[in-house]
C-alpha cells in the first residue's frame, strides 16, 4: 500500500473519531501487551486532553480491566476477552480501535468481528502486511516494518495524529 493511501486512512480515521463524538458515541480500545499500552495512551488523552482544552471524550479501553478480563479468559479463553467486552458496551455508531503489530491476535480478530456485528465502526493498527485484520475492518492502518518496537511507536504518532486533528475540527 502507498503511502498516500495510508495516509488518506488516517484522516479517515481521524473522522471517524470526529464522528462518534460529535455524535455523543464511545471510543473502545484495546490490544495486548506494548499494544495495550497503546491503546492506554491513546484513550488518555481522548479522555484528558491531547492539546487543547476541551471537554472530555469517552474512550473505553478494554484491557484495563484486569477483573473483568481474567474472568472471561477463564470462563470463555482468553480469545474472547474483548468481543465479549464489545458485546457488552458497544452501540452503533461507536468506533472500536484495535492495535495488534503482527495483525493476527485472535483476541483482536474476535473483537472486531463482533463490533461489526453490532453495527460499531472498526479500526486497526497493525504493521508487516496487516495480518488477518488488514481486511477485517473498516480502515487498516499499517505500518510496512516488521520490529515490534518500531510498530508501536508510529501506532502512537499516528494516534497522536488523529487526537490532534479531531481537537482541531472539534475545537469545544
Amino acid at each position: 500500500m502507498r503511502d498516500e493511501e495510508q495516509l488518506e486512512i488516517v484522516a479517515r480515521v481521524a473522522d471517524a473519531v470526529i464522528s462518534v463524538i460529535s455524535s455523543g458515541g464511545r471510543i473502545l480500545l484495546c490490544g495486548n501487551g506494548g499494544s495495550a499500552s497503546d491503546a492506554l495512551h491513546i484513550a488518555g488523552e481522548l479522555v484528558g486532553r491531547f492539546q487543547r482544552e476541551r471537554g472530555a471524550w469517552s474512550a473505553i479501553v478494554l484491557n484495563a480491566d484486569v477483573a473483568t478480563m481474567t474472568a472471561i479468559a477463564n470462563d470463555y479463553g482468553y480469545d474472547n476477552v474483548f468481543a465479549r467486552q464489545v458485546e457488552a458496551h458497544v452501540r452503533p455508531g461507536d468506533l472500536l480501535m484495535g492495535f495488534s503489530t503482527s495483525g493476527n491476535s485472535e483476541n483482536i480478530c474476535r473483537a472486531v468481528r463482533k463490533a461489526r456485528e453490532l453495527g460499531c465502526s472498526t479500526a486497526v493498527f497493525t504493521g508487516n502486511q496487516g495480518g488477518r485484520l488488514r481486511t477485517m475492518a473498516d480502515f487498516s492502518i499499517i505500518v510496512p516494518a516488521n520490529v515490534t518496537a518500531r510498530i508501536q511507536e508510529c501506532h502512537i504518532l499516528i494516534g497522536h495524529i488523529i487526537c490532534e486533528l479531531a481537537e482541531e475540527q472539534l475545537n469545544n
